[in-house]
């Protein structure tokens, strides 16, 4: 059978680009490696876009990134829903750019404040700045208590972790966590508000 022109038009190692994610999936799973490339095509840029956000180093995000693809190739399987191929991705790049950063010791440090809260901005998202006045340095902010934050929050369920992270100290939008977590808006607060709260706990001798 004679290809059509869009076929003989389109590179060796690319599926029908009007494919829809859940179709490339069920074809990579089939074995059609063509249909991954497309998928990386698909996402690469917005893959890349939210590791930088994370690291604020193009090469870094780019490694990431690769690490990504290949782990997203090979967990592929495992996927539920192949229509949200995209968010799965992007929580995936976003796990490990927060473990590669994580291990560069020299940027480990959370921001005390916006990884813990207050009562009030628990459920309201980012603590408000700039309010005119001072306060000292909080203890946890350096040396080996900063280390236990981040170790506290690494052992959070990954939907905590991801949402106080993305959006309590990177200040994401609402919607961008909510795309990534597949959930609502709601429940993107109730995990900052769920993370804050298992860190007091975990944290409380020091505070």
């Amino acid at each position: 059978m004679s290809e059509s022109k869009e076929e003989r038009g389109r590179p060796a190692n690319q599926a029908p680009a009007g494919l829809d994610d859940a179709e490339l999936v069920r074809r990579t799973l089939a074995g059609e490696l063509p249909a991954f490339d497309t998928l990386v095509g698909r996402y690469q840029k917005r893959a890349v876009s939210a590791s930088y956000r994370l690291l604020g180093n193009s090469h870094d995000a780019m490694e990431v990134c690769q690490d990504a693809f290949l782990r997203a190739y090979q967990s592929l399987g495992r996927l539920k829903e192949p229509t949200r191929f995209g968010p799965w991705l992007i929580r995936i790049v976003s796990n490990l750019s927060l473990n590669f950063r994580r291990s560069r010791r020299a940027t480990a440090a959370l921001p005390v404040d916006d990884a813990l809260g207050t009562e009030e901005t628990a459920t309201a998202g980012r603590p408000r700045r700039g309010s005119g006045h001072s306060t000292p340095p909080d203890p946890l902010s350096s040396g080996e208590l900063a280390g236990q934050i981040e170790r506290a929050v690494a052992e959070l369920p990954e939907k905590q972790r991801l949402a106080l992270v993305l959006f309590a100290i990177e200040g994401w939008p609402q919607r961008d966590v909510a795309e990534v977590l597949g959930c609502s808006l709601e429940a993107v607060k109730w995990n900052v508000f769920q993370a804050r709260k298992t860190l007091k706990v975990k944290l409380a001798e020091h505070l």
